[in-house]
């Protein structure tokens, strides 16, 4: 045997073991994912499934859900869902557990950012319906995932809740009034629900990302004059980086960037055994934004 052709076999054998080693962490678990269409919400699913998962899609995004979901399939499936109604959420998790007999995990990822223009940064000029409109998404949505999944889970003795909360929801001045005051109390909820249903088994934890470049975010960040376009339309690369270079220069972690696949990858340790005694916590992803104000200049 030739040097060359020892080298290919070893290869081979290399890969073998890495194929026949690979170790997907949810596999035969049933997971949700609200807001699974696009962005954060999109990436988990995409992981979840590489996993071994069948997820469900909850959305009222019928295009992308559909659309993600026979990318994956049979996987994935897509439900239309509405978080801010409860027969709707009822329904999701109903429908999930018929078809697969049980439920496993939810992630909570559905969320509006709400008016993130100027005018809207002082409290003087809270707009009432606005306030409304960001907390039954992104509060009462939650609220009720966590209701219903605990429904199932309970009986069962065992499940894990996830939450996409926000570093708004951690400090102060990273977010419009509405969204930040919706986000803290996302952080709330899974501290009280984590005190409950953790004698059953079940796991509560959230997730608080710093800004990722979405098509959402992108949207709600353009400068004053710039064309918005539609709320589903797909930014550019230069917009995209845009909001990358934003986020990076404010991080004290330097050499990396936030993307959507990073806080896929925080939701898939908090939802698989890996997290086995993690319950009650809020992961932040945030390259430091919120651990310091470094005003010595270290």
């Amino acid at each position: 045997m030739t040097s060359q052709q020892t080298h290919e076999g070893v290869s081979s054998l290399c890969g073998d073991i890495h194929e026949s080693t690979y170790r997907r962490r949810l596999e035969g678990k049933v997971a949700i994912v609200t807001g699974g269409s696009r962005g954060i919400g999109e990436a988990t699913v995409r992981l979840f499934v590489k996993h071994g998962a069948s997820v469900v899609i909850g959305d009222v995004d019928d295009a992308a859900g559909k659309s993600v979901a026979a990318s994956l399939a049979p996987a994935a499936t897509f439900f239309h869902c509405d978080v801010r109604r409860e027969d709707d959420i009822r329904h999701l998790i109903d429908s999930t557990v018929q078809q697969h007999g049980h439920l496993d995990i939810l992630f909570n990822n559905a969320g509006i950012l709400g008016d993130q223009s100027e005018d809207r940064k002082s409290i003087q000029n809270l707009d009432a319906e606005e306030f409304d409109r960001v907390m039954q998404v992104n509060a009462r949505g939650v609220a009720l995932g966590m209701k219903h999944a605990a429904r199932v889970m309970v009986p069962r003795r065992r499940g894990c809740i996830v939450s996409t909360a926000s570093v708004a929801g951690v400090r102060g001045g990273l977010g419009p009034h509405a969204y930040s005051a919706s986000k803290h109390a996302i952080v709330g909820l899974t501290k009280n629900a984590a005190c409950e249903l953790g004698k059953f088994g079940v796991k509560v934890n959230c997730i608080s990302p710093f800004g990722v470049a979405t098509a959402m975010l992108v949207k709600a960040w353009k400068e004053p004059g710039e064309e918005s376009g539609s709320s589903n339309a797909v930014p550019t690369e230069a917009e995209v980086e845009k909001i990358e270079v934003f986020v990076r220069n404010l991080g004290d972690l330097k050499g990396s960037t936030l993307r959507a696949t990073d806080i896929a990858e925080a939701a898939l340790f908090l939802a698989s055994d890996d997290s086995n005694y993690v319950s009650g916590h809020n992961l932040v992803v945030d390259g430091g934004v919120t651990t310091n104000r470094n005003i010595v200049g270290l």
